[in-house]
Formats: C-alpha cells, sequence, structure tokens
C-alpha cells in the first residue's frame, strides 16, 4: 500500500486513465464490429469515417500501437471497397 500522497494520488489517476481507456477501446471494437457487419456500401462509407477517427485517437494517446492502428484502417478500408 502506497504511504506517500503522491502516490496514493498517482494510484487514483491512473485508475481514472484505466478506466477511460478501457472504455474507448471497447467503443471502438464494438463500432469495428458494426462496421464489418454492415452490408451497405453507402453506410459502411460513413461508417468508416468515424471509425478511422477513433482508431486514430486510440493510437494518439497510446492505447493502441500505431502500426496496429494503420493495419485495422487498411483491413478496414479494404473491406468497405470490396462491398458491391
Amino acid at each position: 500500500m502506497a504511504n506517500h500522497q503522491s502516490a496514493k494520488k498517482r494510484i487514483r489517476s491512473s485508475e481514472k486513465k484505466r478506466v477511460l481507456n478501457k472504455y474507448q477501446h471497447k467503443t471502438t471494437r464494438n463500432a469495428i464490429k458494426a462496421l464489418r457487419g454492415t452490408e451497405d456500401q453507402k453506410e459502411a462509407q460513413e461508417r468508416l469515417v468515424s471509425v478511422t477517427s477513433m482508431i486514430d485517437k486510440l493510437a494518439k494517446k497510446n492505447i493502441i500501437h500505431k502500426n496496429k492502428a494503420a493495419n485495422l484502417k487498411s483491413k478496414l478500408a479494404k473491406h468497405v471497397a470490396s462491398l458491391s
């Protein structure tokens, strides 16, 4: 258990960040699943813009690695392009 005030504050702040990061990551994963489940190309194009933005925000905050973000965006763009 932490004894110093700064260590206690670090525990509180890191817990808040962990919960927020977990929420944002899960929300993005759900959006990706919804995009992959979309059959209409026009709707998928609209969703791709928002999902790409979400992925970029996660990479910017180092919640996911930048290369993983690039791979996800590439695969999603390829999926949307393959829809008819």
